[in-house]
């Protein structure tokens, strides 16, 4: 019974406890219990997760220190995740706390909260989705205390967290309002008033307000109680003084977290120390102390995490020392040091091919330039900078290889035949002594190897090394490698050496069996050829080893005839042209320019090329010596007074166009060139030339001069204007294409000739200089009716431009000659037409000759209408063109696509200003759609 009646007390008191404790009853101990159990066992782990989760999102965070730091260290990643995923499972176990807290732990009775934990159970719900980077569920946490909580006292830590959460969704103007409003309430100047100023000051970075931002980091920095953030935020002034010049308040600010030692983390303290170095100047700064200084961090065993800064640093300091070896060695190690910044990574690479192109070493500098573009961010400014110079760079080592080759073949090639072999003795000498040197190397090798063999233990086993740890096998290396190797047939010295060795002892032996019992050397008996076969590799390499100790070896190799010494000569002086081109435009680099051109005209090259490089010069010596220039021009005008050149340089030409921008002018310019008002705009398109001349637009503006000049003055001038465009601009994609043309079409062009081929069909031509003369215009009537009344045969009739000042009335579509010779008896002698200007026959083939070179007179003169047809079978052959560019400029979709078929076909001898249905009777039976004509400059 006693038994009964304390089991049923035990069982009342526990359900009474639990009535009592429910989230439904607004008494004392429910109240208290769930404040008790919330904060103590729910919250209080979540909040454990929350910071462990911290801890690792800090841990993971990479600094940039290019840029100016943020105040909160926290990585936005922009991969997306889906709905109830979390990135960190601390956070979403402190998520998990919270909401348990309020699901569970909530009184919300009579539309009152009872439970006073539940604004911190919502406050850790607000942090943990913004670390998770879900912002808006976050905002809608904050935005629910202060809107349940308004007495709260974390009202202002909810505050601050609300407006982080506004930056991280950019909207910073809405943070800056209310973090004043904030600062205003806040009465007492504690972590949270330092937390708010901080706050307010990434605001104000974000909208680049700097100056506002510097004087709340100082608030913050002074009431921050974490020596971390103070360290932080003083790092960040001093970026920020940095950004906004005043350089001496920038380096105080790094120098004093340089002195907060160990209270500061050691990476604020080596970036202070080399934002301090990037100050430093080089020509008047203590360069002892900076060496001094740099040497005792280097020494710092704290400081080796950050030897790749260190090394950079010391790499600077030697490059702008004007010491590019010892900078070389500095960025390697600070390469070797395997960085996680990648740009300091692509700043090494980056500096290290300057070094190389300094050095003329192109090559090498094009790979660091390929090393820095796979590390540097692809959307940068920079990155596109160098892909644009990488591009450059690939004519330069083009150019570069000719330039040196050809001076080294012209230069031996111009000594006498003792001087010849004296130059070779050296050089065999200098290599005698190189090979002497591998192979003491390959001797030593040979014998460490030796020695370690002999240590060996009777299991195999180094026993000297038996617990050092296991190492990778060595790869084999090229023939032609200059590293050791231990192996002996991967080095080739010791190889070759070997061979002699073994030919001094045995001489020289078949390949066969028991060759140590046979006789020395190859049997008489044998095929003299299976006895070549018979010979190993080994010999064949002591045959190329000492063919390169012989003069004759290299004297053979020396070209002596003088057509291919002036072949060399030729693409020697191209090269140098296009070099100092290239550094010019490309590069800005004037006094490497000035160099190769002035070499250029020293070597005396062809005509083309002496007036353009006296042009580059004297626009280089603009820059660079005012007094060279005023020379080279005064040069230019004496020798070359008619010239392209002496016209620019001298200011002749026409007004200028009503345009505004060389784009506009140039696009009505080629709609004109369209309607085939060649007359009419070669006067625009000079004073277009002029008037822009330095614009990028100007290699399309010479072109198409190039273009009209080839339509009125024939393949001779046509060939003269693209040689001036390929010259001029050789790095545009206008002389690019143009040279290619000149090299490959217009040896075609200048090849033909009258009654080469088979005529297809005839044509009769009347002169005509004044189309809008009486005369013309009765000739034209005349010969259009005869068209229209002609049934036996579908004539057509137009007017074609010959030249800038003659025309010809034409009558097409005639099949044979004698048909022509009919039809212009029955118009010069019947009474209805009465044609007294006499007629051309000509063949439709002959008539393109005609239009091509411009020479009617000699046709008539040289009676070809009465010769004999005699086909030519031509090697020069139009060929396809190879695709330049099949890319659309953006915005441009009317534009014409470079690199279409038949791209590279000019429409300069098309010259029939009507039409012409029968293809057969055009002028270079090769007429394209324009829209498909690289010959026309290309629309901007």
């Amino acid at each position: 019974m006693k038994t009964s009646t304390l089991t049923y007390t035990i069982l009342s008191t526990i359900a009474l406890f639990f009535v009592a404790c429910s989230t439904k009853k607004n008494t004392f101990v429910s109240r208290n219990y769930n404040a008790l159990t919330t904060k103590d066992n729910v919250l209080y782990n979540g909040n454990l997760a929350l910071d462990k989760g911290i801890i690792d999102l800090k841990s993971q965070y990479k600094d940039n220190f290019w840029e100016i730091l943020p105040v909160e260290r926290m990585q936005i990643s922009e991969e997306q995740m889906t709905p109830g995923q979390a990135k960190n499972p601390n956070f979403e176990k402190a998520e998990t706390k919270a909401t348990k807290a309020i699901q569970k732990h909530s009184m919300n009775i009579e539309g009152s909260e009872k439970n006073p934990q539940m604004d911190e159970a919502h406050l850790l719900l607000g942090k943990t989705r913004y670390y998770d980077q879900r912002f808006v569920p976050a905002l809608e946490a904050f935005n629910y205390v202060l809107y349940k909580y308004p007495t709260s006292d974390k009202i202002h830590e909810v505050k601050i967290w609300r407006e982080k959460t506004n930056m991280r969704m950019d909207n910073d103007a809405a943070a800056v309002v209310n973090l004043k409003k904030l600062l205003t309430e806040i009465k007492f100047k504690d972590q949270i008033f330092a937390d708010a100023n901080a706050t307010i000051a990434q605001a104000y970075v974000n909208l680049e307000e700097n100056k506002n931002a510097l004087a709340k980091l100082k608030i913050a920095t002074q009431f921050t109680k974490s020596s971390e953030e103070k360290a932080r935020y003083r790092f960040i002034e001093a970026q920020i003084y940095e950004r906004l010049g005043y350089k001496d308040s920038a380096y105080a600010k790094y120098q004093e977290v340089i002195d907060m030692k160990r209270k500061s983390a050691r990476q604020y303290v080596i970036q202070a120390h080399a934002r301090q170095a990037s100050q430093f100047d080089f020509k008047k700064g203590d360069t002892l102390a900076f060496l001094e200084k740099y040497d005792k961090l280097l020494k710092d065993r704290e400081n080796r995490p950050f030897l790749d800064v260190l090394n950079h640093q010391m790499a600077l300091f030697y490059d702008k020392q004007n010491k590019p070896e010892t900078a070389v060695v500095y960025y390697n190690k600070s390469l070797r040091k395997k960085s996680d910044d990648s740009y300091l990574i692509a700043s090494n690479f980056r500096n290290l091919a300057d070094i190389y192109f300094n050095k003329a070493k192109y090559v090498l500098a094009g790979k660091y330039f390929d090393s820095t573009l796979t590390v540097l961010n692809s959307k940068t400014r920079e990155f596109k900078l160098i892909t644009k110079k990488r591009e450059n760079l690939e004519d330069v080592i083009k150019f570069e290889g000719i330039a040196q080759r050809n001076d080294s073949i012209l230069k031996i090639a111009s000594l006498s035949k003792e001087g010849k072999e004296k130059y070779f003795k050296e050089h065999i000498e200098t290599l005698k002594k190189e090979d002497a040197k591998k192979l003491e190397l390959a001797k030593k090798a040979a014998k460490d190897n030796a020695i370690a063999d002999a240590n060996k233990d009777s299991n195999g086993k180094d026993s000297a090394a038996d617990n050092a740890p296991a190492t990778k096998p060595i790869a084999p290396i090229a023939l032609n490698s200059d590293s050791g190797s231990t192996f002996y047939f991967y080095n080739p010295s010791t190889v070759a050496f070997g061979v002699v060795e073994f030919k001094k002892k045995w001489g020289d032996r078949a390949h066969v069996l028991n060759w140590r019992l046979a006789k020395e050397g190859v049997k008489d008996d044998q095929n003299p050829e299976d006895a070549k076969d018979a010979i190993t590799s080994d010999g064949d390499q002591s045959k190329e080893l000492n063919e390169k100790y012989s003069t004759n070896f290299y004297l053979k190799q020396i070209p002596s005839s003088t057509k291919i010494l002036d072949s060399i000569g030729k693409e020697r002086n191209f090269a140098y042209y296009q070099l100092g081109v290239i550094y010019k435009e490309k590069f800005k680099e004037y006094q490497r320019a000035a160099d190769k051109l002035e070499k250029l005209l020293d070597n005396k090259p062809e005509e083309r090329l002496v007036l353009p490089a006296m042009y580059n010069l004297y626009k280089i010596y603009e820059i660079i010596d005012k007094e060279k220039a005023l020379a080279m021009k005064s040069k230019i005008l004496a020798q070359y007074p008619d010239s392209r050149y002496a016209q620019i340089l001298s200011n002749s030409g026409g007004g200028n166009l009503a345009s505004s921008t060389p784009e506009i002018a140039y696009d009505a310019l080629y709609k004109e060139h369209e309607k085939e008002k060649y007359r009419e705009i070669l006067p625009k398109i000079e004073a277009a030339i002029e008037q822009f001349t330095g614009e990028d637009m100007l290699p399309k503006f010479e072109l198409l001069k190039a273009n009209v000049i080839g339509k009125l003055k024939g393949v001779a001038e046509f060939k003269k204007a693209l040689n001036y465009v390929a010259l001029t601009y050789p790095n545009s994609e206008e002389g690019k294409s143009t040279e290619v043309f000149i090299a490959t079409k217009i040896p075609y062009l200048e090849s033909l000739s009258f009654n080469s081929e088979f005529p297809l069909s005839w044509n009769i031509l009347y002169k005509a200089d004044d189309l809008n003369s009486k005369n013309s215009k009765d000739i034209l009537a005349k010969i259009t009716k005869f068209a229209k009344e002609r049934t036996i045969e579908r004539l057509t009739v137009s007017t074609d431009l010959y030249t800038i000042d003659k025309n010809f009335l034409v009558i097409h579509g005639i099949k044979t000659a004698e048909s022509a010779k009919g039809i212009e008896q029955v118009l010069k002698e019947y009474k209805e037409y009465k044609i007294s200007e006499p007629g051309i026959v000509i063949s439709s083939e002959n008539y393109k000759v005609v239009q091509v070179k411009k020479n009617i007179d000699d046709y008539v003169a040289g009676d070809w209408l009465n010769k004999p047809i005699v086909p030519i079978q031509r090697d020069i052959a139009v060929p396809e063109t190879k695709s330049i560019n099949n890319k659309k400029e953006k915005g441009k979709p009317n534009e014409e696509v470079e690199g279409s078929p038949d791209a590279n076909e000019p429409p300069a001898f098309n010259g029939k200003q009507k039409m012409d249905t029968n293809p057969t009777d055009n002028n270079l039976d090769m007429e394209t759609p324009k829209s498909e004509n690289l010959g026309f400059p290309k629309k901007p």
